[in-house]
């Protein structure tokens, strides 16, 4: 994984000390609540219903058992012993005292971490495949690219201030395990018919009020060109996009209604001019950080086969683990969705249990994924069993990804500002109630996201099953959606008709799921069924 050189470890030293000015002024009252939050919000602190919550970056989802050791650390000393992992393969603290907030930067810019660009309207944290590196799908590892693209988007001078936040996706592979097509611009590295590498460019995704799949504005920009191009489609984004209306700010919109074409052609315009102008990454930069992502020393003797002789283990490498691109090897997820529990926690105990985990079974890596669980990357199948008895042990070893257990759920009225209904809860209780019935297996493939506002950070447009919290009338209300995907067949959710109540949202997720079973055909999944019988059949049950 990448490290720090002098420039980095200056950038984030210098920016720690800078906000701890800023801070000691706020605390004193020299400036005001309004001069601060913009200083705050570019280092990721919000000030949400209770507390103030400090996000923090982790690009790609990549981190060290040193790094995971700290985040557990900070859970403890400035937290309450927890943090929440979040769907953009970030980590959130939700009860961070003011005046700790600089002390907290500086014990992350000790193992080479930061909370810059987390918040505000600039280019956020860089996103990629969970199994970049490891997956045997892939035609290279994405993420010395998008490191690049980090490195290039740190305090750039011209994206500072966008009309509005912006996500880049990096992918590697057909299969889109990153949702790449619902960022601002999502990116897919692909060879073409001559057998060149280079990647395709979608622009205008995101979900929120407006949910949108971006569409491809490009179907081939050469390697050496990608950051360029970037570049180009910011640009263009930067000079036309609107910062009258925050809800019209985003670059979806302003492709939506400049139309793909035209938006294309002046990209093209403005790329062409960038080339001209000389305005391109060095080459030497990308050769500098490409050995920082180079294999581990496999082991090519490891043993391919697995012994399946345990049920339960047996259970959750079916469920849990993901083809590796080395014989003998596997990447193993560690489930942060328990039932009962609360989607993307993680205690400071469980913290460092990873972190020992990475050390002693995944050459010292691990990874967020963006469905709020943690992967270890390259495990020897001769090791899984060793590795599955201690993630059990530890309350991590639920045999459950993508299952509905697996929920994503973003925190909700129990925590945020712009929320207008609870999350966690919903969540909970779904999770206990079909993990009680024993249909979790049953039921197989079934994606499940919650969101308590139409910011949509749960989602839910992008789920089989999606739920949407609103606020109807003074009470926490529920929509059900149907049918929505954020894979490579890419699908936002409809609503299948008026909300329900609390309990009432989780009896019409059992009621949906009736109806799956009841019409599935040949092993299909709930998508595959809703697809084929349209919604009438869903909300016959629900409403009728």
């Amino acid at each position: 994984m990448y490290q720090y050189d002098h420039y980095d470890q200056a950038m984030v030293d210098a920016r720690v000390e800078e906000f701890r000015d800023q801070t000691r002024r706020r605390l004193e009252g020299k400036i005001t609540e309004d001069q601060f939050k913009p200083l705050r919000l570019m280092n990721g602190l919000y000030l949400q219903l209770h507390a103030y919550m400090l996000r923090v970056a982790i690009p790609y989802g990549t981190l060290n058992s040193a790094q995971m050791h700290a985040l557990a650390d900070i859970a403890d000393k400035y937290d309450r012993g927890y943090g929440h992992f979040t769907t953009r393969q970030n980590i959130q603290y939700n009860w961070i005292k003011l005046e700790d907030a600089p002390d907290l930067l500086a014990d992350l810019a000790k193992v080479e971490m930061h909370a810059i660009q987390t918040s505000g309207n600039c280019i956020r944290n860089i996103s990629s495949d969970h199994f970049a590196g490891a997956a045997a799908d892939e035609l290279i590892d994405p993420r010395p690219y998008a490191e690049l693209l980090r490195q290039w988007s740190s305090f750039h001078p011209e994206f500072s201030y966008l009309p509005r936040k912006f996500k880049i996706a990096v992918i590697a592979s057909e299969t889109d395990r990153a949702a790449m097509k619902l960022h601002d611009i999502g990116i897919q590295i692909v060879k073409n018919d001559a057998g060149e590498i280079g990647a395709a460019f979608y622009v205008g995704g995101g979900m929120g009020r407006t949910p949108m799949i971006a569409p491809l504005i490009r179907d081939f920009v050469p390697l050496d060109h990608l950051v360029t191009y970037a570049e180009a489609c910011l640009r263009v984004y930067n000079r036309y996009g609107r910062r009258d209306n925050k809800y019209k700010a985003r670059i979806k919109i302003l492709v939506h209604e400049l139309g793909a074409e035209e938006y294309t052609r002046q990209v093209e315009e403005e790329f062409q001019h960038l080339l001209d102008q000389g305005v391109e990454p060095p080459r030497a930069e990308l050769e500098r950080i490409i050995p920082y992502f180079a294999d581990p020393a496999f082991d090519d003797a490891s043993k391919d086969a697995i012994d399946r002789s345990n049920p339960d283990f047996a259970d959750w490498v079916d469920a849990n683990t993901h083809p590796h691109k080395r014989d003998g090897y596997v990447s193993a997820v560690i489930s942060l969705k328990p039932v009962g529990g609360i989607p993307g926690d993680a205690s400071a105990h469980q913290m460092h249990v990873m972190a020992d985990l990475a050390r002693e079974y995944s050459f010292d890596e691990c990874r967020v994924m963006h469905t709020q669980n943690i992967v270890l990357p390259h495990v020897r199948k001769s090791e899984l069993y060793a590795l599955w008895q201690k993630l059990e042990s530890e309350g991590l070893g639920a045999p459950n990804l993508d299952t509905i257990e697996d929920i994503i759920a973003c925190p909700g009225l129990d925590y945020c500002s712009l929320a207008n209904a609870r999350s966690i809860p919903v969540a909970q209780k779904i999770s206990e109630r079909f993990a009680a019935k024993g249909r979790t297996k049953e039921l197989g493939e079934l994606k499940l996201k919650i969101s308590g506002c139409i910011n949509a950070c749960g989602h839910h447009h992008a789920g089989h099953i999606g739920i949407l919290g609103v606020d109807k009338k003074g009470t926490e209300n529920y929509q059900l959606l149907l049918g929505g995907s954020e894979a490579q067949d890419t699908a936002l959710a409809k609503i299948t008709g008026p909300g329900f109540d609390e309990e009432g949202i989780v009896d019409a997720v059992e009621t949906a799921t009736d109806v799956y079973l009841s019409n599935r055909e040949n092993g299909e999944r709930f998508l595959d069924t809703y697809r084929r019988i349209g919604m009438a059949p869903f909300k016959e049950a629900l409403y009728d």
